[in-house]
């Protein structure tokens, strides 16, 4: 269903992908900066209600640099993996997931974030990245618990996870900061037992 590709630890960074049949997830590169800039503008009245909101400099090549240098680091020290999705039959990118705040200890539990372009969006992509994702999550990262919020009108969110397997657990007041307001987020998990037994 999904093939994982690491190299040993001291270049791990480098190729790291995980994909399908269909999907390739990989780090961002430098030289990705026009598609995402590109996708992100287009998409930008679809996205804006859902995502914190946007400063004009973020969308320069030397933020988007500074952002790979950022998220290279947090890979290297295993607390967050960001990914851009791509078709692969095509080399498309269209959208972004991200495994963060990745917790160790006797948490062992990550939480996830995602954005899809509008061209692409309610067409299966994001599905089928989770379906790639949380395999990862589970057997290679060896977590616990994946959590993810969603605001409460994002019903296309929430249905997503739901379909993924996960469990609404409760209701965050002014959870994130999202399009300018403090947000109230519904809190979904999918704990490694429960994936296991609805595989099996």
């Amino acid at each position: 269903m999904f093939a994982l590709f690491a190299a040993p630890k001291a270049l791990r960074r480098r190729g790291f992908a995980i994909q399908s049949e269909t999907h390739l997830l990989r780090l961002p590169r430098a030289s990705d900066y026009q598609a995402w800039r590109q996708l992100r503008i287009q998409s930008r009245a679809f996205l804006q209600p859902w995502e914190p909101l946007w400063n004009v400099d973020d969308m320069r090549a030397r933020a988007f640099r500074r952002r790979i240098d950022r998220l290279n680091r947090d890979f290297d020290e295993g607390t967050s993996i960001q990914l851009f999705i791509f078709l692969k039959e095509t080399d498309t990118l269209v959208g972004g997931i991200t495994i963060g705040l990745i917790r160790r200890g006797v948490a062992q539990m990550c939480t996830l974030g995602y954005w899809m372009g509008e061209p692409y969006a309610g067409k299966g992509h994001m599905f089928a990245a989770l379906q790639i994702v949380i395999p990862y999550i589970f057997q290679e990262l060896s977590l616990h618990r994946i959590e993810a919020a969603c605001i409460p009108s994002n019903r296309r969110s929430a249905s997503l996870l739901q379909k993924a397997g996960f469990t609404k657990e409760g209701h965050l007041q002014k959870y994130l900061r999202i399009n300018g307001q403090w947000q109230d987020h519904h809190l979904y998990a999918l704990l490694k037992d429960d994936h296991r037994a609805k595989r099996n």
